[in-house]
C-alpha cells in the first residue's frame, strides 16, 4: 500500500532512452513530502531534468514506481496521465515554453482551462486568480493583455510562474527558471515563489546549478548521492 504521508514516491527506478542499453537514472527511493520545498542539484548532464519529467509523469520508466498521490504513472494510459498532470502538476521549464501568440492573461489562465480541479482550487473567479498571481508577481497589469512573446525574459518567467502556480497544484516543478536573472530580479522572484508554494501547500522542486539558492529551501537534494544506492536488479528472463 502507498504511504499516504507522502506527495511522491520513487522505488527502484531505473531509466534509459529508446535505444541506449545504458541508464541515464538509477534510483533506489525518494519520497517528498507534502508542502516542503527540495532544491535538486548536482553536476551538468547527470539526469536532472530527466528526473523532473519522471515526476511529472511526461517520461517513464523502465523499470520500478513513480507514483504522485499513491497513484502509478506508469498505471495510467497516455489520457489519463496528461490529464492527471494537469490536475496536479505545475512546471515552469527553463524556457519558460509560453505559448507565444496568447496573452500573458491568457497564458496564466490556461491549466484552468484545461483542468476543472485546478479552476475549482482558485480562490475566488479563474480570473480574480489570475490577476492576483500577476500583481504578486510584480507584473504590471498594462502588460496583461500584451503577446506573450513581446515580454522581456523577466516578464515571462514570472508569467511561466504565475501559470505553474495558478489552482494550487500539489506539486510544482521548476527546471533552472532563473538562470537568466540579474541577481537582484532572482531574489525577489525566489521570495515570491516560496511564499505562494507556502500559502498553496504545494510542494516544490526546483532545479539550479546556484548553490546561493539553497538556504531557500526545507531541504537540498544531491542527485549524485541519491544514485549512489542499490537499486535492485530486474529478475533474469
Amino acid at each position: 500500500m502507498p504511504d499516504t504521508a507522502d506527495l511522491l514516491q520513487i522505488r527502484d527506478l531505473r531509466f534509459s532512452w529508446p535505444g541506449s542499453s545504458a541508464d541515464v537514472l538509477q534510483l533506489a527511493a525518494l519520497h517528498l513530502a507534502p508542502g516542503r520545498s527540495y532544491f535538486l542539484h548536482g553536476p551538468s548532464g547527470c539526469g536532472k531534468s530527466t528526473l523532473l519529467g519522471l515526476m511529472a509523469g511526461v517520461l517513464l520508466p523502465r523499470q520500478g514506481r513513480v507514483e504522485l498521490q499513491g497513484q502509478d504513472w506508469a498505471a495510467l494510459p497516455a489520457g489519463r496521465r496528461d490529464r492527471r498532470r494537469a490536475d496536479l502538476v505545475g512546471v515552469i521549464f527553463q524556457q519558460f515554453n509560453l505559448l507565444s501568440y496568447l496573452s500573458c492573461l491568457d497564458n496564466v489562465l490556461l491549466p484552468c482551462r484545461l483542468s476543472r480541479l485546478r479552476e475549482q482550487r482558485c480562490t475566488g473567479s479563474v480570473q480574480q486568480e489570475a490577476h492576483r498571481l500577476l500583481q504578486r508577481m510584480d507584473l504590471p497589469a498594462e502588460l496583461w493583455g500584451r503577446r506573450a512573446d513581446a515580454l522581456s525574459i523577466g516578464q515571462q518567467q514570472r508569467v511561466a510562474a504565475a501559470r505553474a502556480l495558478i489552482g494550487r497544484p500539489p506539486l510544482v516543478i521548476a527546471d533552472e527558471p532563473t538562470s537568466a536573472l540579474d541577481e537582484p530580479l532572482r531574489d525577489a522572484f525566489m521570495d515570491l515563489l516560496m511564499a505562494e508554494c507556502r500559502q498553496g501547500g504545494s510542494t516544490l522542486v526546483f532545479v539550479s546549478h546556484d548553490a546561493r539558492l539553497a538556504e531557500h529551501f526545507d531541504e537540498r537534494l544531491s542527485l549524485r548521492d541519491l544514485q549512489a544506492g542499490p537499486v535492485p536488479q530486474e529478475a533474469s528472463a
